[in-house]
Parts: structure tokens; C-alpha cells; sequence
């Protein structure tokens, strides 16, 4: 096993073992706002790891906390706590050169995340994720991991003060 998915199953269980109160608590909340209208969560094919397309669950919420349940995939290893952006099988980043991308776990964080992920053009997300599948190492993924909750805080409290504006990338 290597240290990345040690780290992806650790933090995982622990997060998973840590939030689970939490994630009751929005799935309960989801289920008695929505009442049968769609259900509580959101499922998306995606490409995995070398490209092995998985079913991606999320709950039905346009907040950060739709993303945990992304926690079960990091477990069975489908992500990884930090990785590119997940992507359909069909995408334009799954097919040629940027096929590269595949070569690694996709992620429930990464460049694109804590760099400015909705505010920053298409192409500029594209870079960041192609330099962390050049270029990660456990040092880069507790970096990110250390400045994602930070990124989503100010974007929390900046939203509407920045609308449609974006700022240059910063690699890890």
C-alpha cells in the first residue's frame, strides 16, 4: 500500500467515523425537505483511475456539504482525498494527451479547489490538474489538504463580493 492511499484510507475512515453525525443529519434534513422529489442524493458517472468509469454519490445540495459522501469513494479507493477534478467518462480531458490524467485517483480536493475552482477559466483548471498528475507527492497533498477548508471559508464569505471575477492560479 502505498503512503498517498494510506493517507486517503486513514483520513477517510477518521473523517467519515468524525462527520457521520453530520452526514445524518443532512441526509434526514434532505429527505424531509425534498419528500420523494428526487431523492436525497445526486449520482454522476465519472472516470476513475485508468479510466474506469464509477458511479459518483453526492447528496442533492448546492453547498460543501454535498461532497461528503464523496468520503465512502475515497474508502473503496475509487478518489482520493486530493487528485484532479472528477470528470465524465466522454470529457475532452479523458481522451487524448490529457489522458495523462487518468494515471491518478480522481479527487475530492486539489490545485483546482483551493486555487479558486468555479472563479477560474476552464483552461486554467485544466493546467492545475494536469501539473498535479506531473507533479504530486505526499508533501503537495497535505499541502492542499492544509489550505482547502481555508479556500472554502473565504470563498464562503467573499460570495457575491467576487462574482464573475478570477485570479491567477497558484501551483502547490
Amino acid at each position: 500500500m502505498t503512503a498517498k492511499r494510506a493517507l486517503d484510507l486513514l483520513g477517510g475512515l477518521t473523517l467519515l467515523t468524525v462527520l457521520s453525525p453530520l452526514i445524518a443529519a443532512v441526509a434526514l434534513s434532505l429527505a424531509l425537505a425534498t419528500a420523494g422529489a428526487g431523492g436525497v442524493t445526486r449520482r454522476r458517472t465519472v472516470s476513475g483511475r485508468g479510466g474506469n468509469a464509477f458511479t459518483m454519490v453526492t447528496f442533492r445540495t448546492k453547498s460543501t456539504l454535498a461532497g461528503l459522501p464523496l468520503l465512502l469513494h475515497v474508502v473503496r479507493g475509487e478518489m482520493s482525498l486530493v487528485g484532479p477534478c472528477p470528470l465524465t467518462p466522454g470529457h475532452r480531458e479523458c481522451v487524448g494527451e490529457a489522458r495523462r490524467r487518468l494515471t491518478v485517483r480522481p479527487g475530492m480536493t486539489g490545485l483546482w479547489q483551493i486555487s479558486g475552482r468555479s472563479e477560474l477559466p476552464w483552461e486554467e483548471r485544466e493546467l492545475l490538474d494536469l501539473h498535479y498528475v506531473d507533479h504530486h507527492w505526499l508533501g503537495m497533498d497535505l499541502a492542499i489538504l492544509a489550505r482547502t477548508l481555508p479556500a472554502v471559508r473565504r470563498r464562503r464569505a467573499a460570495s457575491g463580493s467576487t462574482a464573475g471575477q478570477t485570479r491567477p492560479a497558484r501551483l502547490a
